[in-house]
């Protein structure tokens, strides 16, 4: 029967191709399919899409002369690729790395890895995010300029030393106070990790993004600019006009209210990893070796 079926397959479609598809070719479209989507979100978002524009026209015009053997041209294309790559490089140095860390903060291994997991941990308490949320808008009333940066996953080190080092508890009225006009640390940024402020007067760098409202100064700029190169939450709070925003994923929302601040703050208070099994192995073999030792 087989052989019968095999015999038509071949007499009425001869050229026709059924490919042999194993489980392996699907878990590679799938990771390729995934690969591809966060290249195109990466290129999106960022400079990268003036760069893919730019190798666009380019390849449209080397084709151009492929098509009419223009020599010359070919040649010129074919000795300048490397060096282009290692151009693009050099100068796409700072949305590469940002990709990298976008990659790092997937959490694909971390229910394989048995160190951390099961671990619950929670970046900073109920009075650190109510007093954020009270200086926040007791700022914004008089209209008092203020940026504030709330660490997460990726160590801010670099820009933390762009300012005045502290060692300083959060509460409403010693943020009040910092950013107070004439006072030495009111120019500039903090930077909050966990319920201390570590931080003053942190430059932050600025959003190139064409796309920005031309009626955003420089304040709401470094704030869109620092959550396009970190998973940091900004809160900014208008000189001019005394709205609260706050800026996260190269994305700001305007003018928002108590309520939808105190729901972006807990969105990233708490970060809990369930337990698995190679975790709860690793504990109870790390326990064991305790108790052995006494």
């Amino acid at each position: 029967m087989e052989q019968q079926i095999s015999g038509l397959i071949e007499r009425y479609i001869p050229d026709w191709y059924f490919p042999v598809v194993n489980p392996t070719d699907i878990i590679e479209i799938l990771i390729l399919t995934f690969l591809i989507y966060q290249i195109m979100i990466w290129i999106k978002n960022t400079k990268a899409w003036m760069l893919l524009k730019g190798i666009i026209v380019l390849a449209v015009f080397i084709l151009i002369a492929a098509i009419f053997k223009m020599h010359t041209i070919l040649y010129i294309a074919r000795n300048s690729l490397t060096v282009m790559a290692t151009v693009a490089i050099v100068v796409f140095q700072p949305e590469l790395r940002r990709a990298l860390e976008k990659l790092g903060e997937k959490q694909f291994l971390s229910s394989m890895v048995p160190f951390e997991s099961g671990r619950e941990r929670v970046r900073f308490c109920e009075e650190t995010r109510e007093s954020m949320i009270e200086a926040a808008f007791a700022m914004g009333k008089v209209k008092t300029g203020a940026l504030i940066v709330v660490e997460q996953a990726i160590r801010l080190t670099e820009y933390e030393s762009t300012g005045i080092q502290m060692d300083c508890l959060i509460s409403s009225q010693v943020l009040i106070n910092i950013f107070e006009h004439n006072t030495p640390l009111h120019d500039g940024a903090i930077i909050v990790r966990g319920d201390r402020i570590v931080s003053a007067t942190c430059y932050l760098p600025l959003s190139d993004n064409m796309r920005i409202s031309k009626a955003l100064g420089t304040r709401h700029r470094a704030a869109l600019g620092m959550s396009e190169v970190s998973d940091a939450l900004i809160i900014v709070v208008s000189e001019e006009t005394g709205a609260v925003s706050v800026a996260q994923g190269g994305f700001l929302q305007r003018n928002i209210d108590r309520q939808e601040l105190r729901e972006r703050l807990e969105s990233i208070q708490e970060r809990r990893v369930e337990p698995n099994k190679l975790a709860a192995l690793w504990k109870g073999r790390r326990k064991n070796e305790k108790k052995t030792d006494k």
